[in-house]
């Protein structure tokens, strides 16, 4: 049995007429589906919309069988049947599913009929040419079409392609060497390789940040150049103002002080403490006062000498 194959939406008509019964057609399709994806997926659509009403049976083979007449999966029996088993297409999964279909599996299941793409795949057990040779001698085989671009070993290529890449991603994540399959020596340069990767991305970022750097410098240069006359006169403006300012505080205070030195010199002694100023200006009072008293007393006398 071949694997299923990748399948567009397009149906082909078989050459047995479609039940007239009004219960469901039991259509069958078979592989191995490892790694499935939407290849197989449109295929078992195909095969799910091949009669209005559609019972869609899809069987896959176990890894014994498998392994032994195709090679190694990915995927491990379980799995398979597990992701067959999570297809809105699929009514009913069977497990251990055979190489080549014989009319005795036909009436244990009921299949009314086998949905594949129509290439051959050869039988590698030996008996025929094609392993879906008697179904399609009896009438009771569905051609669907091919999807391509996608295939299970498609994928495998990519990752085997890509396969230190993958090795590398999965020893940062923590797997051990040994569960990759991956030799000391081999370990180790990769181990190199992705820490030289983790400083290039390193030295690229920083590169990126530089370079943004010396735009911002240069974008300011050039506004810089553009603004540097009204720049340089707004600064000349403003510091001829503070001089203009600063140099009248200077000369306000040198007057201030010029004018404080006038006044004590007329004091007596020198002194010009505030209290004693204003002492010296009230016993000049008193003394006044004192005189214009004398005065007007001799004054009265003299008056009063005159009448006489």
């Amino acid at each position: 049995m071949a694997t299923a194959s990748s399948t567009t939406h397009n149906n082909s008509t078989s050459a047995a007429d479609p039940p007239t019964s009004d219960l469901p057609v039991r259509v069958y399709a078979d592989g191995i589906y490892d790694l499935f994806h939407f290849g197989h997926a449109r295929s078992l659509e195909q095969a799910k919309k091949s009669f209005p009403n559609t019972y869609l049976l899809v069987g896959c083979c176990n890894d014994e069988v498998t392994h032994k007449l195709k090679g190694k999966t990915v995927m491990t029996e379980s799995e398979r049947y597990e992701s067959l088993r999570h297809c809105k297409w699929v009514d009913e999964v069977i497990p251990d599913a055979p190489w080549v279909i014989n009319q005795e599996f036909l009436d244990k299941h009921k299949i009314d009929y086998v949905a594949h793409d129509s290439l051959p795949y050869a039988d590698a057990t030996g008996a025929g040419k094609d392993v879906y040779e008697f179904v399609k001698a009896i009438g009771r085989f569905k051609e669907t079409k091919r999807t391509e671009g996608i295939s299970t070993s498609d994928i495998i290529m990519r990752i085997v392609k890509d396969y230190n890449q993958y090795v590398m991603r999965n020893l940062d994540r923590g797997y051990t060497r040994k569960e990759l399959g991956v030799s000391y020596v081999k370990e180790k340069r990769l181990r190199v390789n992705m820490r030289l990767k983790k400083l290039q991305e390193k030295v690229k970022e920083h590169q990126e940040k530089v370079g943004e750097k010396i735009q911002t410098v240069a974008m300011h240069r050039n506004e810089w150049i553009e603004n540097a006359d009204r720049w340089v006169a707004g600064f000349l403006e403003m510091f001829e103002e503070g001089c203009h300012k600063m140099g009248t505080a200077i000369r306000d205070r040198i007057q201030e002080r010029l004018r404080g030195q006038r006044s004590r010199e007329f004091l007596p002694n020198g002194n010009n403490d505030e209290g004693d100023e204003e002492y010296y200006y009230d016993d000049d009072d008193s003394y006044e006062d004192e005189d214009d008293e004398e005065y007007y007393d001799h004054e009265e006398d003299y008056a009063e000498k005159e009448k006489k």
